[in-house]
């Protein structure tokens, strides 16, 4: 699976998702975008999943339609997220094209 984390998403975690291909938003100059376009661009360029710590993403964006989903983590905290790399793991294989889910940290 292509995975896109963005700014705020630990990159720590990269290194919990080896059976996946791990980009961040900076590595493809991508930072300044706003979600609308980050999710844009991350479709174009295929990514099937992006990984985001934007707890008010799921207001601002409508992901009908979309080929992408959006994993949401509950804390920016790699001590916290650490302890929950197993359920972030799940997650990332049960989420659905187009669906938003949070995992709480």
């Amino acid at each position: 699976m292509r995975i896109l984390f963005d700014q705020g998403t630990p990159a720590p975690l990269r290194r919990h998702l080896d059976s996946h291909v791990v980009d961040t938003a900076a590595e493809r100059s991508w930072s300044d975008l706003d979600n609308g376009d980050l999710i844009d661009s991350a479709e174009q360029a295929g990514y099937e999943v992006l990984i985001t710590t934007d707890q008010s993403l799921r207001f601002q964006q409508n992901l009908a339609g979309r080929r992408l989903a959006v994993a949401v983590l509950l804390s920016t905290a790699w001590p916290k997220v650490q302890l929950r790399v197993a359920d972030i793991g799940t997650a990332l294989d049960q989420i659905g094209v187009g669906e938003l889910r949070e995992v709480p940290i």
